[in-house]
């Protein structure tokens, strides 16, 4: 167990695809508090990190790890993490957290049971505006809220086919990172009341979703395409009963209130991450909060299924 807080805490990667590359490794190097020791993956070896093909491997020849982040598909998170957990690791989970919700709550049972730290890493809600919308909208009564997600899926996850397939999310991917940031920002729970989900005949994830929810009285609405060309869009559109309006954009970089740009900064998300996961660590506490994948389950459980056009990489 990690208790000696004059060092830094040793971290071990589990899955070294692109989002390790681009986030995690440059996040955990720089900062003073974590030490990245080794990482684990069957083809990815990425430069000025020491890789094996296996968890096993890895833990064997580097017993003084003490957390794991899981960077893997969400298909399979929920035996790795069980398997750090039982070794007394902490684990940072990329989002989603586990394929599915019970997978995610025996992960948080597991790790309560152990003494663990276990985060559930949505780090959209790091974004630097998030903060300051969640406070414009708790001085407000709220009259609606829209959320348009649109990409190109080929730009964006070239090669990754296991995102259509079953238990991948599809278009959901990114999506739920707008969930993650609805369900900060927003003071009452969000539910699901209907859900038109476009799934190619080739695939078994949806590549476009339309969505109506309500969150406490207000109505939220959330468009998704896997397939936007041209100018991607990752807002929020807020509108209070007063006609103020707030919009977040650029995936929560920048916000306008009233049409009038007040924060735009660069993105800094997984190193607030980070930093988050070493208090967590620190202070012997969790952050295992799975509503954005709840939204999500309750959208493929209630929602109507139409047949897309065939996906073609």
């Amino acid at each position: 167990m990690f208790s000696m807080f004059n060092k830094p805490l040793k971290i071990g990667l589990v899955g070294l695809g692109k989002i390790a590359v681009d986030q995690h490794i440059p996040s955990i190097n720089a900062n003073k508090n974590l030490k990245l020791v080794a990482g684990a993956s069957p083809n990815g070896r990425p430069q000025g990190i020491v890789a094996y093909p296996t968890l096993d491997e890895m833990l064997k020849a580097h017993p003084d790890i003490e957390a794991v982040a899981i960077c893997t598909p969400p298909q399979i998170r929920f035996d790795i993490a069980r398997q750090v957990i039982a070794g007394g690791r902490h684990v940072f989970l990329e989002k989603p957290p586990a394929g599915t919700l019970g997978e995610a709550d025996e992960i948080k049972r597991l790790a309560l049971a152990k003494g663990v730290t276990v985060l559930a890493s949505w780090h959209s809600r790091f974004a630097p505006a998030v903060e300051a919308a969640r406070k414009w909208i708790a001085a407000r009564k709220l009259k609606s809220v829209k959320v348009v997600w649109k990409e190109n899926v080929r730009q964006w996850h070239p090669g990754q086919k296991w995102i259509f397939e079953a238990g991948g999310m599809g278009v959901f991917d990114p999506g739920i990172n707008s969930l993650s940031i609805v369900t900060r920002i927003l003071p009452d729970a969000v539910f699901v009341k209907k859900a038109d989900l476009h799934f190619p005949g080739n695939c078994d994830a949806p590549i476009q979703v339309e969505m109506d929810m309500v969150s406490g009285s207000v109505p939220v609405r959330a468009e998704y395409d896997f397939l936007q060309t041209g100018i991607q869009t990752w807002s929020i559109y807020v509108e209070a009963e007063t006609g103020e309006t707030m919009n977040l954009h650029l995936g929560g970089t920048e916000m306008e209130v009233d049409g009038k740009t007040v924060i735009k900064e660069k993105e800094a998300e997984y190193p607030g991450l980070y930093a988050h996961f070493y208090d967590l660590v620190r202070n012997k506490t969790s952050d295992a909060d799975f509503s954005p994948l709840r939204i999500v389950a309750d959208a493929m459980l209630i929602g109507k299924r139409i047949v897309a056009p065939d996906y073609i990489e």
